[in-house]
């Protein structure tokens, strides 16, 4: 099962999904973890698409299959875009059929992450 990881190593607080995947392949060798950036081209999006990413204002790991239980970030130009905006264009353009994202709370020590996030992935 192929998953997504995004996030910035150089920002602490956007890095722990990234950080842990070295320890999330040992503990589910069923899935192989690719870091991605947001803003690449998606030629092919896998159906379902499965995305790990950092999110604020959660105290625990959490499963969202919605992507309308997001809030929008605040948009100023053409180049504010993000993880969300790029899910929101591939659906509508009917490139992604279902999406599950596994938020991560910076807040978490890496064993907290790691255990986490591989019981919220889905059986392979």
């Amino acid at each position: 099962m192929d998953v997504y990881v995004f996030g910035n190593p150089d920002l602490e607080q956007d890095s722990l999904p990234v950080r842990v995947v070295p320890q999330l392949q040992r503990v589910r060798p069923d899935c192989t973890f690719h870091l991605r950036d947001p803003l690449e081209d998606w030629d092919e999006v896998p159906d379902p698409l499965i995305i790990v990413d950092t999110l604020r204002g959660i105290e625990n790991v959490q499963v969202i299959t919605d992507l309308d239980a997001f809030v929008d970030a605040p948009r100023v130009g053409m180049h504010d875009l993000d993880l969300l905006a790029q899910l929101k264009l591939l659906k509508k353009v009917g490139k992604l059929k279902r999406v599950t994202v596994v938020g991560v709370p910076p807040s978490l020590t890496p064993d907290q992450a790691v255990t986490q996030i591989a019981a919220a992935l889905p059986p392979a």
